[in-house]
């Protein structure tokens, strides 16, 4: 029997915020990471699971990820799910982060079965002359609760 492929796209830059949460997802997963700039979009179609995450700039996932998700090819079902980092996290918040790359997916096929985010360290703007805000976020405790949700990934959608 094949195994199951997963794999994580994502963008983090500043801080590598979430790329630690990416790397916790992707060891769970056993999944491989690539960045948008270096993915084709029909590859896409080779993995049963895929994971699309950044931090948030500006209420909304990096603008590479969301150009990425206008040239994939249609979906038919294909199991995705989204992540980030944000400097505010709740999850009505994560719902509203989320959306426009949730959408451009949706669009195209793809079924959300989850979403994550948690906080990361923020120096944007004006931060930075206070020292920014959530320093040492995420924490041991967020990527235990990133391990934890790609766990639950892996059992609910991969191992079957």
């Amino acid at each position: 029997m094949e195994e199951n492929k997963s794999l994580i796209v994502l963008y983090s830059y500043h801080h590598h915020n979430t790329e630690k949460i990416a790397k916790t997802m992707a060891k769970a997963l056993n999944a491989e990471i690539k960045w948008p700039q270096d993915i084709e979009p029909e590859e896409l179609t080779n993995y049963d699971l895929v994971g699309f995450g950044s931090g948030i700039y500006s209420a909304q996932h990096d603008e590479s990820l969301l150009e990425l998700a206008s040239k994939l090819p249609e979906a038919n079902g294909k199991k995705a799910f989204l992540f980030s980092t944000a400097g505010i996290t709740g999850k009505s918040k994560a719902a509203k982060d989320h959306s426009k790359l949730r959408e451009k997916l949706r669009i195209k096929g793809y079924m959300i079965v989850d979403e994550f985010q948690c906080k990361g360290f923020n120096t944007n703007s004006f931060l930075k002359l206070f020292g920014g805000m959530n320093k040492g976020r995420p924490d041991s405790q967020d990527l235990s609760n990133a391990e934890e949700f790609a766990l639950n990934l892996k059992i609910d959608y991969m191992d079957k």
